[in-house]
């Protein structure tokens, strides 16, 4: 059974891998199933067999668990990429009568634009907004309605290139949550010992980066989750976290190297919007 000690938040909460696939939540010796249609949406036949074969490295039962997402929430992703998790939050928030937002800027909603086309009955309910939203004519998310935010392994990225632009994106996600919700973020680890400086180029973040960012902006730390740990990456290679899994930038160079350290290895953190 895999464990994933939650921090930061007392009374001690463990995470952990159930049976058939399913994850559970144990608090003060209580414990209790992540919720069926959670289960049910990682499980779905409509998944991409590639997206299927990365649950090894990013525990999306587990992980969502994590967050306290439910399928009635108002649920915002940031910045969903090729849809990955968006694949798992359309039914999951369909099946609550909640609703999903997938936000980004430019090209950043293309994948999910396709997925929409492709299966309508599936993401056809699937909202889209600008994220960051740079002016006030942008679609954005309103204010003070969603019930969960989150982002997978995009931190970095706003704190890379000539215009870092990753306080801003704290604060947007700030004004989008209700009092009471859920900021989740899942981010490439770099260690507290390591030159700051990677920040900006490796694709790594250290935790302590990602609380200033969000406790600057007003969230509230609540906890980390060790679910999506990888103690295999040290996050030392040449060409950063894009030498690993899926990515390979490297090509066949010490591919089998990579491909035995498997995908990064990844803080899951939880904040609060008082």
């Amino acid at each position: 059974m895999r464990q994933s000690i939650v921090r930061g938040f007392a009374p001690l909460f463990l995470l952990a891998a159930g049976t058939a696939g399913a994850a559970i939540v144990q608090h003060e010796g209580h414990v209790a199933p992540v919720h069926e249609a959670l289960a049910k949406a990682v499980a779905a036949p409509t998944r991409t067999p590639a997206n299927l074969a990365r649950d090894q490295y990013r525990h999306p039962a587990e992980t969502l668990a994590f967050f306290g997402v439910k399928p009635s929430d108002t649920v915002v992703e940031i910045w969903p990429g090729g849809g990955w998790y968006t694949e798992i939050l359309a039914p999951y928030v369909a099946s609550g009568g909640g609703t999903l937002y997938t936000v980004a800027s430019g090209r950043g909603l293309n994948g999910v634009n396709q997925m929409k086309q492709a299966n309508p009955a599936l993401y056809g309910a699937v909202k889209t907004a600008d994220f960051p939203a740079m002016t006030a004519e942008a679609p954005r998310v309103p204010d003070d309605t969603a019930d969960a935010v989150l982002t997978f392994r995009n931190v970095h990225n706003w704190q890379m290139g000539e215009r870092p632009f990753a306080a801003e994106a704290f604060r947007q996600m700030f004004a989008m949550l209700k009092s009471g919700g859920t900021l989740g973020i899942v981010e490439h680890r770099l260690p507290e010992s390591a030159d700051s400086a990677l920040e900006r180029t490796s694709g790594y973040t250290k935790l302590s980066t990602v609380r200033r960012l969000a406790e600057e902006a007003g969230f509230r730390f609540v906890g980390t989750s060790e679910v999506n740990a990888n103690p295999k990456d040290k996050a030392d290679h040449p060409g950063g976290v894009w030498s690993l899994p899926p990515t390979l930038q490297g090509g066949e160079t010490d591919r089998d190297k990579y491909l035995a350290i498997g995908e990064s290895d990844r803080m899951t953190v939880k904040f609060v919007k008082p």
